[in-house]
């Protein structure tokens, strides 16, 4: 009988049978341990292209602001000329939102989780805001075509404030996608006549298209962008009451004063609610007292031809993004005084108004040092 040797037996002792043995474990392990690998690198890449793909929500997030009685790339945001104007100090700062997701995209699952957890960010479900047909295209269109509208109600309420005469025509402020005037009229345009006949207003279009049968070629003469043209529209059913023919335009009024031309520079910013300002604005440059006497004021809100003032969208984001540039006095549709209440920032006045007449009374009061309405802070 041998004797076995002493301490750890060393591997070349091990029989043939075994090393073999050790190597396939080994080697198992090894590709076992390349495919968790490959796994885990897989599911993290896949996790990654989770977190950064579209989602279907709207971000809505403080945007810039735009004082409206200074000027924006070397011009004035309100240009006016052919009559006098008076010096103006301060700032009358109108408010936006910052948009992102939705029909324009640009929203991923991080962004949006990350808004969650941002006080001043609001994640909405797009379908509250958006129908699904929609496209980006038709957002920025509809969106420019409605802040266009919102300057020329601006200097309808303005001119209407200060007893100045206006001119009004008919422009096409919206044209719906896939419609009969979609590719043929243009958001902008001007309409001077319909079939050969002076337009008249917005209601005697909409009968003129109606009153005709469904196929009813109407020739349009508008002017755009300084020439006038004739453009043929056909009409078809409308999609909503088949019985009722339609060409898929909305129609406004562009107002101008009697006696001199206003301008407005504002570029990339869409949506009604600026009006309020804008109007303000005018009514400070062409007016001898300083409206805003050297302070921050800051607002929002739609307005009418005839001065009311009406509800916009994202106030709470209006109110961060007014505190953030320093205003000390916020204007808002009276309206919006519930959903403000505890997203009010600390040092900012938010004062209540439903006509341009309050507006600038607030304002003259509140730098006269007198007391204004004023929305609750807390609920």
């Amino acid at each position: 009988m041998s004797s076995l040797p002493d301490g750890p037996t060393a591997p070349e002792d091990l029989p043939a049978a075994s090393s073999d043995h050790g190597r396939r474990v080994r080697q198992h392990l090894s590709k076992r341990a390349r495919v968790l690998l490959s796994s885990a690198v897989s599911l993290v890449v896949l996790l990654l292209v989770a977190l950064l793909l579209p989602v279907p929500f709207v971000r809505m997030a403080p945007g810039p602001t735009f004082n409206v009685i200074g000027d924006l790339d070397g011009k004035p945001i309100i240009g006016i000329s052919g009559t006098q104007t008076f010096p103006t100090t301060g700032e009358l700062q109108m408010t936006t939102v910052l948009e992102s997701g939705g029909p324009r995209g640009g929203l991923t699952f991080i962004g949006a989780l990350a808004s969650w957890f941002n006080a001043t960010d609001a994640v909405v479900p797009r379908e509250l805001i958006y129908p699904d047909d929609i496209t980006g295209d038709a957002v920025q269109s509809e969106q420019a075509a409605m802040f266009s509208s919102s300057e020329s109600d601006a200097i309808a309420a303005a001119m209407g404030y200060l007893d100045v005469s206006v001119t009004n025509q008919l422009v096409v402020s919206v044209v719906s996608a896939n419609a009969p005037a979609s590719g043929r009229l243009q958001a902008g345009d001007i309409i001077i006549a319909v079939d050969g006949k002076p337009a008249g207003d917005a209601a005697a279009v909409t009968s003129l298209i109606r009153q005709q049968p469904v196929g009813t070629t109407f020739t349009f003469t508008v002017d755009r962008d300084g020439r006038q043209q004739d453009v043929q529209v056909t009409s078809a059913a409308n999609p909503v009451e088949p019985q009722v023919p339609y060409i898929g335009i909305s129609i406004g009024t562009i107002s101008t004063p009697a006696g001199f031309d206003v301008d407005f520079n504002v570029d990339g910013v869409g949506g009604p609610s600026a009006g309020l300002m804008l109007t303000v604005g005018l009514i400070d440059k062409l007016t001898p007292g300083d409206l805003a006497a050297g302070r921050s004021i800051a607002g929002t809100g739609t307005i009418k031809p005839d001065g009311t003032v009406g509800p916009i969208g994202g106030i709470r984001q209006k109110l961060a993004g007014a505190s953030a540039t320093g205003a000390e006095l916020f204007l808002m549709p009276a309206s919006h005084c519930k959903e403000a209440a505890g997203h009010v920032p600390a040092g900012l006045t938010v004062t209540p108004v439903q006509t341009l007449a309050e507006a600038v009374h607030a304002i003259e009061a509140w730098t006269a040092g007198t007391s204004i309405p004023a929305c609750p802070v807390q609920p």
